[in-house]
């Protein structure tokens, strides 16, 4: 596999939801979801409201055409539902290097398989079919709840970006960064596993 080609539009099944391509006619869904629990008014999350939720789309497809995104509607198998979005980002398509981010759900599925199964599914395609080398997870240092979940992944702390950037407000963001490397998958792997047995299904 190339470089130029690493990223390639794919479909990723699980057992209880199934990663499609995002694309702009999820609008309308998605603009319900981020209003099950008004989602943009966590101060320390980039989730859209329910008007700006085209341009968000928009701009992961336009990054999808530069080769460094990789754009999912999260779709639950039991109802067709469309209950929040993902993606591969920040691409380093020479070193083979990726982040998981953008992630949101309707709060109605929080705390659920959801967000276990989506992580999976995106971790074995980066290590199984994308050789990663590596996946990298980001989040603002105030979000203590999406930092405690990406620890309980398995994912390792590699330190805090000060002043990464600055918010819309003004306000300086620092970011923490977690990863996982190919040679930890075959045990993050086993450990997500175990997790995804113990929900109810």
């Amino acid at each position: 596999m190339t470089s130029e080609n690493w990223l390639q539009e794919i479909t990723l099944p699980g057992k209880t939801v199934t990663l499609i391509p995002l694309r702009s006619e999820h609008a309308e869904e998605l603009g319900k979801v981020c209003a099950d629990g008004e989602l943009w008014k966590l101060w320390y999350t980039s989730v859209p409201t329910k008007s700006s939720v085209e341009s968000y789309i928009a701009t992961a497809l336009k990054e999808q055409q530069a080769g460094a995104s990789l754009p999912f509607a999260v779709m639950l198998n039991a109802t067709r539902q469309i209950v929040g979005t993902t993606r591969f980002c920040r691409a380093d398509n020479q070193h083979h290097r990726v982040e998981i981010g953008f992630t949101w759900y309707a709060k109605s599925v929080q705390k659920t398989a959801v967000n276990t199964e989506c992580k999976y599914l995106l971790l074995q395609h980066a290590f199984e079919q994308l050789a990663a080398i590596a996946v990298e997870f980001r989040t603002h240092w105030h979000n203590h709840t999406s930092r405690a979940a990406i620890a309980r992944l398995g994912a390792k702390q590699d330190g805090v970006l000060r002043n990464m950037q600055k918010d819309p407000d003004g306000a300086c963001r620092d970011t923490v960064i977690f990863s996982i490397i190919d040679s930890e998958w075959p045990t993050v792997k086993k450990s997500l596993n175990f997790k995804m047995g113990q929900y109810p299904r």
